[in-house]
């Protein structure tokens, strides 16, 4: 079933990025157009909604900060929201981080039924990925990025849970809480949020500009006025002018930091052996990819001197099999290569495998500020505690 589903995703994105032209596709392209103009209604009657008070925000009484963007994926939010949970928790702050727990294994159909006929649904709890010191569900469980930031992170909490509202009570009185991120957050209104931060990608700021599902965009570009913060990431040494003034077309307030995602090392994803990046100067890899946008990460490897002789990439999320695993090792070494390397998002999804004829690593990365701070952890310190 999640064969075919992937199938019908990666062709929807085809038609979406311009990669098919032939009459079904074009056809396609109508459906989603219209689709799209009938979201677009929906989501801002649903912010006409909100702002007006028809629906009623909720506080909780402590710091509620929202990360997230105006697209679906590739903005790289997930070292983002790692980098803002150090500095908050190494500030003396209790930190959790709420998340929805995209694609993550739901609870037995049989039990959500029960708990939404008895009206029982807010007295089941968040799934609880980390509790501050121990991690307590695989990536299945919670999600790839709840729980790639449950492992990189110590002595903060991670939920999971669709209604972020009663996730963050249960990290305030369960684990004492003072300080809430809200993972992919920007559009979640129920819960108040003091600072909104939004992120976009330099490379493809706004998709082509449409609305899903014939675009990416979650939003218009003109929701950007909510953002008290806009992080500009993946750029590099010379700058987004022209995306600044596109910006400031929209939000003429919020301050604007540019960063990058900085490679610090390889890591074996079955061992855990770390090398450093030099072993990629001229080395033949194969590059293996389940994200939003794969031509970044295989760009990344070739700026760090790496030769990628074989490209395989599968769809956003995808839950890799062993067999998956075995034939690009196969498939890797007939094309020459001497390592294959993945994100650090995909190696959370790889099976165990005994085979170690060929090296399986993934790409460490982390943020650092190129304008608008002296570093991530002032920027950070500015915005959290102004």
């Amino acid at each position: 079933m999640w064969q075919w589903t992937e199938h019908v995703e990666q062709y929807i994105l085809d038609v979406i990025f311009g990669r098919r032209h032939d009459f079904g596709a074009r056809l396609v392209g109508g459906i989603l157009l219209a689709l799209s103009k009938l979201f677009e209604l929906i989501v801002q009657l649903r912010h006409f909604l909100w702002r007006n008070r028809i629906f009623r925000h909720h506080t909780l009484g402590c710091q509620v900060i929202s990360i997230g963007n105006l697209t679906v994926g590739g903005t790289g939010k997930t070292p983002v929201v790692e980098v803002f949970a150090r500095a908050l928790q190494q500030a003396g702050r209790r930190v959790a981080i709420l998340s929805r727990g995209y694609k993550s294994v739901p609870r037995p159909l049989w039990q959500r039924i029960i708990a939404k006929v008895t009206f029982q649904e807010d007295k089941v709890p968040p799934k609880v990925v980390s509790d501050g010191q121990s991690l307590l569900l695989d990536s299945e469980q919670a999600g790839d990025e709840p729980y790639m930031l449950a492992s990189n992170l110590k002595d903060v909490v991670v939920l999971v849970d669709k209604d972020r509202v009663k996730a963050g009570r249960y990290a305030i009185s369960r684990f004492g809480c003072d300080t809430l991120l809200l993972d992919d957050g920007f559009q979640y209104l129920r819960l108040k949020s003091r600072l909104d931060i939004c992120l976009i990608d330099r490379n493809n700021p706004f998709g082509n500009h449409f609305l899903l599902p014939r675009g990416t965009l979650r939003e218009p570009i003109h929701n950007l006025k909510r953002a008290s913060y806009i992080f500009i990431t993946k750029s590099s040494k010379f700058g987004a002018d022209k995306l600044r003034k596109a910006i400031r077309q929209f939000n003429d307030k919020a301050e604007i930091i540019e960063c990058a995602h900085h490679p610090l090392y390889v890591q074996d994803v079955f061992t855990g052996e770390r090398h450093d990046l030099k072993i990629l100067q001229d080395l033949d890899v194969a590059a293996l990819s389940g994200i939003a946008i794969p031509e970044s990460f295989e760009e990344g490897l070739r700026g760090l001197g790496a030769n990628v002789v074989y490209r395989k990439s599968y769809a956003d999320h995808h839950r890799y099999t062993q067999q998956e695993i075995l034939n690009m090792i196969n498939r890797s070494l007939r094309r020459g290569a001497k390592a294959i390397l993945t994100t650090e998002k995909d190696a959370v999804r790889f099976p165990k495998i005994d085979r170690r004829d060929i090296p399986v690593y993934y790409l460490r990365v982390e943020i650092r500020i190129i304008s608008g701070a002296k570093d991530f952890d002032e920027a950070v310190r500015t915005i959290c505690h102004r």
